[in-house]
C-alpha cells in the first residue's frame, strides 16, 4: 500500500473510532464514498454492529458477521447449514464442529447469566496447526422506560497447538461496541456511546479437546469484565464528572451568598496583617 494511501487509512480508522457506534454503518458508507479506493481495507478493519437472523430449521436466533459468511450466505451455528442454501460452503471439521456445538451451548449459558437476554453465537474454523474462532454476544435494549441501547462484543480467538499436544498458545482480540440513548422529560435527551478493543496472549495447558473451551471461556470472561470496568470508568464516570461540574444542587442565591461570605473573611484577614 502506498504511503499516502496508508496515511489515509490511518486517518479514516481514527475518525471511525470517534464517531457514534450506533451510526457505524452510515458513517462507513459515507467514508467509502469519499475514499472508494479504501473500500476493501475499511470493510475488513471496521467492526460493525452485529445483525440477528433466525435458523429456519431450529427456530433459534444467531448472529451474522464476516466469519460465518460465504458469498451472500451465512452459516447457522445451530444447524451448521447456510442461508440461502450453499452446497460448497466452508464448514469446520467433524472434531472442531463438536467443539463448536459445545462452545455455543456454554456461551449461551454465559450470556444468560451475565446479560439475562440477547443472542450469542460461536463460529470455529480449522487452521494448519490449530484452529480459530469468534464468540459473538449482542444485547439490545427494548426501549422501555424511554431508554434505548445496545451492547455488541466480538471476541476473535486464535489457538496454536504446540508439539506434544499438552499445551497451546491463545491469542484473543476483543472489541466491544456500546451505546445508550435516554429521552426523559426530567433530564432531556442524552446519547452516550463508544467502542473499545483489547488484545491478550497467553499459554495454557491442554489435557483434552474440551480444555480449549475452558481456557477460551476463562479468557473471554476476564476480558469482558476488564472492558466493562474500563467503559464504566471512561464513559459513565467521565460523563458524571462533567455533569457534576456543570450543575450544582444548590441554588444560585446560596452560591452567591457563600462567595460573599468568603470574600468578607478574606478581606478581614487582609486587614489584620
Amino acid at each position: 500500500m502506498p504511503a499516502d494511501q496508508d496515511q489515509q487509512l490511518d486517518c479514516a480508522l481514527d475518525l471511525m473510532r470517534r464517531l457514534p457506534p450506533q451510526q457505524i454503518e452510515k458513517n462507513l458508507s459515507d467514508l467509502i464514498d469519499l475514499v472508494p479506493n479504501l473500500c476493501e481495507d475499511l470493510l475488513s478493519s471496521v467492526d460493525q454492529p452485529l445483525k440477528v437472523a433466525k435458523d429456519k430449521s431450529t427456530g433459534r436466533d444467531y448472529l451474522l458477521c464476516d466469519y460465518n459468511r460465504d458469498g451472500d450466505s451465512y452459516r447457522s451455528p445451530w444447524s451448521n447449514t447456510y442461508d440461502p442454501p450453499l452446497d460448497d460452503g466452508a464448514v469446520p471439521s467433524d472434531k472442531l464442529r463438536k467443539l463448536e456445538v459445545d462452545a455455543n451451548t456454554a456461551f449461551d449459558q454465559y450470556r444468560e447469566m451475565y446479560y439475562e437476554a440477547g443472542v450469542s453465537s460461536v463460529y470455529l474454523w480449522d487452521l494448519d496447526h490449530g484452529f480459530a474462532g469468534v464468540v459473538l454476544i449482542k444485547k439490545a435494549g427494548d426501549g422501555s422506560k424511554k431508554i434505548k441501547g445496545c451492547w455488541d462484543s466480538i471476541h476473535v480467538i486464535e489457538v496454536q497447538e504446540k508439539s506434544g499436544g499438552k499445551s497451546a498458545h491463545y491469542k484473543l482480540t476483543s472489541t466491544v461496541m456500546l451505546w445508550m440513548q435516554t429521552n426523559k422529560e426530567a433530564s432531556g435527551t442524552m446519547n452516550l456511546g463508544g467502542s473499545l478493543t483489547r488484545q491478550i496472549e497467553q499459554d495454557a495447558n491442554v489435557s483434552e479437546n474440551q480444555s480449549h473451551l475452558v481456557n477460551i471461556g476463562r479468557m473471554i470472561e476476564d476480558m469482558e469484565n476488564k472492558i466493562r470496568t474500563t467503559l464504566n470508568e471512561i464513559y459513565f464516570g467521565k460523563t458524571k464528572d462533567v455533569v457534576n461540574d456543570l450543575r450544582s444542587v444548590r441554588n444560585l442565591g446560596d452560591a452567591r451568598a457563600q462567595q460573599d461570605a468568603q470574600r468578607m473573611i478574606a478581606d478581614a484577614l487582609k486587614q489584620r496583617k
